[in-house]
């Protein structure tokens, strides 16, 4: 997926803050490719170091767009999500999935329905790649 990136103040983190900008919407995340290159335009990898709780991070929603957008420090994350048989997750986020662990089952039936995520803005990180 290619998205704009700008980079932010750096604090006392690891990694680089960035406003990552897509066509669905807008989050601060961590930049996990070379601090220097942090703004411009990216093709990227998604990653989230934070489980689904179902109930918890995770409720079904009746909006059927896919949105990313910043609440206070949480990533907000609406999509399609797919179970796969390997007990995991991902959530298909316009035409880019994320994959998530489970922290707790989901339904069956809740395979392929609307799904609202909410995770911590410093678990969710980009990784920038070369085509």
């Amino acid at each position: 997926m290619s998205v704009r990136t700008e980079s932010l103040p750096q604090t006392s983190q690891q990694h680089t803050r960035v406003w990552v900008h897509t066509p669905i919407g807008s989050a601060i995340v961590l930049w996990h490719g070379d601090p220097r290159e942090a703004d411009g335009q990216h093709l990227i990898e998604w990653t989230v170091d934070e489980d689904i709780h179902w109930g918890q991070n995770t409720r079904a929603t009746s909006v059927t767009e896919p949105e990313l957008l910043q609440e206070g420090d949480q990533v907000i994350m609406r999509g399609r999500l797919h179970l796969t048989d390997d007990g995991a997750a991902h959530l298909q986020m316009g035409h880019w999935p994320v994959t998530f662990d489970l922290a707790s089952p989901i339904p069956g039936s809740l395979d392929d329905s609307w799904v609202q995520i909410s995770v911590e803005s410093e678990s969710v990180a980009l990784h920038p790649y070369q085509t």
